[in-house]
């Protein structure tokens, strides 16, 4: 009679060791540690990092903003596009993919997810946002300020410049009425 050799069976009995433990197991024990990946880091939201500022004195080499503040942008910015039909066509677009959400589609701060939002949108028509110069409105989507996040990376100039044109349409249509 030959002798049964266990030594033959070690690797079957190894896999079946290992399949038993991983399936008796609960399942937080079989994603780990992969599942909780997203746990262990803070939650980064879009737009909610501030773009880093530039020492005094200095200018980006490639691309980017001169440093300036609202009140600089005020007195110092000023429109280089003309209201043609494109730019404001190009702007009221731009307008109602990303500034209607909160300010609304006629820009009085009534928006679908305005109630959502801890300070509420301004009115965009209102007398005081008309007394604001074009640079000023220019740099507020530049920079954010107040409750609103800094559109700079997702407009380029003249997009901006395009959504300011599309702004002061607005404010026409409602002092005229």
């Amino acid at each position: 009679m030959k002798r049964f050799d266990l030594r033959r069976l070690r690797p079957a009995l190894i896999m079946l060791a290992f399949l038993l433990a991983f399936f008796c197991a609960p399942s937080a024990v079989r994603s780990f540690p992969w599942s909780i990946d997203m746990f262990r880091r803070p939650p980064v939201q879009p737009l909610a990092i501030a773009p880093r500022v530039m020492p005094s004195g200095t200018l980006p080499i490639s691309g980017g903003h001169d440093p300036i503040t609202r009140e600089q942008a005020a007195i110092s910015l000023h429109n280089p596009l003309a209201p043609t039909a494109s730019h404001l066509e190009h702007g009221r677009q731009l307008y109602q993919n990303i500034c209607a959400p909160c300010h609304g589609p006629r820009g009085k701060g009534d928006g679908p997810v305005a109630s959502l939002l801890a300070k509420p949108p301004d009115d965009l028509t209102s007398p005081d946002s008309a007394r604001r110069s074009d640079g000023f409105l220019y740099a507020e989507i530049r920079g954010g300020g107040g409750g609103m996040p800094s559109y700079a990376d997702a407009m380029s100039a003249d997009e901006r410049w395009e959504v300011v044109l599309f702004q002061r349409s607005l404010q026409q249509k409602t002092a005229a009425k």
